[in-house]
């Protein structure tokens, strides 16, 4: 491992270790680790150097804390690679992975540059579903002082990125305008690999929870049938 990369774990685990809406440490940990595991499983060429420091730096400084501010999470981590005297092409693939690697709306492609940003996109993306998913939403919705679940309130497939951020939904929305759509969105073997079984899980996950709420003629219950392998 490079000395950069060491740095880089202990200043992003100085800034984000505690942090209670699931943007935290050991979630930058756990996409650390599922890029690695993507990169094993990948024949091309890969720049690992690219995909560690992107994997660590994806959430140094997310819009969804500052604002909608989308400039604050690159600008924040090229001022750190630029302390530790980084080369300029390696920081600006890094920073264009950054600014490119989050989830913009049900309606909107967000297709990475280069092989190692979407091993980054992918390794974030599954972080998103399965148990930890599941757990890591209802964090996030509690954080925002979300509600729980409406049934008079149907998910919202966001054509835009401004319609997605000033969404104002509820917590088991999200699993219909984000989570559910995350498997056919990995962009490689690998991820899809992984994402399959996840997916499912929370598509049980949902049906019970839909099943103890009583909600079985909801358009809600009806909808996970779309989602089901």
């Amino acid at each position: 491992m490079s000395d950069i990369v060491e740095a880089t774990k202990g200043f992003v685990k100085q800034k984000l270790l505690g942090e209670g809406s699931g943007h935290d440490w050991w979630h930058i940990e756990r996409v650390y680790v599922n890029s690695l595991k993507i990169m094993v499983g990948t024949t091309e060429v890969v720049q690992k150097e690219v995909v560690e420091l992107a994997a660590l730096l994806h959430d140094i400084a997310d819009w969804k804390f500052h604002n909608g501010d989308e400039t604050i999470g690159p600008r924040t981590a090229r001022e750190w690679l630029e302390s530790q005297q980084v080369d300029e092409k390696l920081i600006g693939h890094v920073c264009q992975i950054i600014k490119d690697v989050s989830f913009k709306g049900a309606g909107v492609q967000t297709v990475m540059k280069s092989l190692e940003g979407q091993i980054v996109q992918d390794a974030d993306r599954l972080d998103a579903i399965g148990a930890i998913g599941i757990a890591r939403t209802f964090a996030y919705g509690g954080y925002k002082k979300r509600e729980l679940f409406n049934p008079d309130i149907e998910p919202s497939m966001h054509r835009t990125a401004e319609e997605y951020k000033s969404q104002q939904s509820t917590t088991i929305n999200h699993f219909f305008e984000k989570l559910l759509l995350l498997k056919e969105r990995m962009n490689t073997p690998a991820a899809k690999a992984l994402a399959s079984e996840r997916h499912q899980y929370m598509v049980k996950f949902l049906e019970k929870f839909l099943l103890e709420s009583h909600q079985e003629k909801s358009v809600h219950f009806e909808m996970i049938a779309q989602f089901k392998d």
